[in-house]
């Protein structure tokens, strides 16, 4: 994995290098950059990831990172009541990738809006709630509690397991997807982001049931389930046995689900954050080709914290080799090929 990165890294700071030659202005300050995302402006395509950078402040304790390079930072995954979390390991590394199980470790909403809310700066960038819970009402009572704040939006993270039907995750199910996003949308005014699952069999459907129950965007895609083995001790690596797989090996899946989603949201002009196995400002650019408005940063971080501004630099470098003026003529702009191709069977 290191390999790839490494690659993209250098792809994407050689474009930085000559964009600033060029302009002789910083890419964080460049209008070009700049989204409209239900309502909200964004100074950049780039979105944080919520768990991949704590409540917001992780990454300011890195020399040369800020939060004026992203046009939002999605919060860490929230729940009514706080949670230790899952037992370790947590995270292990695999072949293009890494697995996570953290268990949404959490102080719990009211301490998130009274304690950690007022020390963020709201001047350098959006953000945004992760919303998470065990139930349907839970999932309202945190909205709730998040509406009356400064939060931007709220995401909903449906992956979340249904405790009272057996623990099917809610997000794999249109009908019970639906239904937490009706019982959000019921408490609060604020944009509601919908983070769509790719473990289901139909993601498409599964966005045409949320926007009928009120949301305003999507971010998609999630992790992938999997596991990891020891096969000295033939145990499970992960604590939880299972995790969530991000990063550059799901890259594909990504665009694919993106794709599928636009096809729903184009027509009600529903805007889409991009993620899964961004590394390089080509994996951001292919994403927002696919049908993204914005693009989430997350796993990539973790190989190069100062990841975000070559991202920026490459977009920029892009938009004005191909003649564009801004982001949004990229989003959907996939060229099709009429004549067929494979089917993918």
């Amino acid at each position: 994995m290191g390999v790839r990165i490494d690659r993209h890294a250098a792809w994407s700071a050689a474009s930085s290098d000559e964009d600033e030659e060029r302009s002789g202005v910083k890419p964080r300050n460049n209008e070009m950059l700049a989204v409209e995302f239900c309502g909200m402006d964004f100074a950049t395509p780039l979105v944080l990831l919520s768990g991949c950078v704590g409540f917001g402040d992780e990454y300011t304790r890195v020399a040369g990172f800020s939060n004026r390079d992203v046009g939002a930072v999605c919060l860490k995954g929230t729940t009514l009541e706080p949670r230790l979390g899952n037992p370790p390991h947590r995270v292990c590394e695999t072949p293009m990738g890494m697995l996570n199980a953290i268990g949404l470790q959490n102080p719990g909403a009211r301490h998130v809006v009274e304690r950690i809310l007022p020390t963020l700066d709201f001047g350098e960038t959006r953000y945004i709630a992760n919303v998470s819970g065990a139930t349907v009402e839970e999932y309202a009572e945190v909205s709730r509690i998040f509406d009356d704040s400064p939060i931007d939006a709220l995401e909903i993270n449906i992956s979340c397991p249904n405790v009272k039907e057996g623990g099917v995750a809610f997000g794999n199910d249109p009908d019970m997807s639906a239904r937490v996003v009706e019982a959000c949308r019921r408490v609060t005014a604020k944009p509601l982001i919908t983070k769509l699952s790719p473990n289901q069999t139909d993601i498409a459907q599964n966005a045409r049931r949320c926007i009928e129950a009120g949301a305003n965007a999507f971010s998609a895609i999630n992790t992938l389930m999997g596991m990891a083995i020891d096969a000295e001790s033939r145990t499970p690596i992960l604590g939880n046995v299972q995790g969530g797989l991000s990063g550059p090996a799901i890259k594909s899946i990504a665009l694919l689900k993106v794709h599928q989603v636009y096809q729903v949201c184009r027509d009600h002009s529903i805007p889409i954050i991009g993620q899964g196995g961004v590394g390089c400002a080509e994996d951001a650019i292919e994403l927002l080709i696919a049908g993204a408005s914005a693009v989430g940063v997350g796993t990539g971080l973790f190989y190069d914290p100062l990841l975000c501004p070559k991202i920026n630099a490459g977009i920029l470098d892009y938009l004005r080799r191909h003649g564009l003026a801004e982001v949004a003529q990229l989003t959907g702009s996939l060229i099709l090929d009429p004549g067929g191709g494979a089917c993918g069977c």
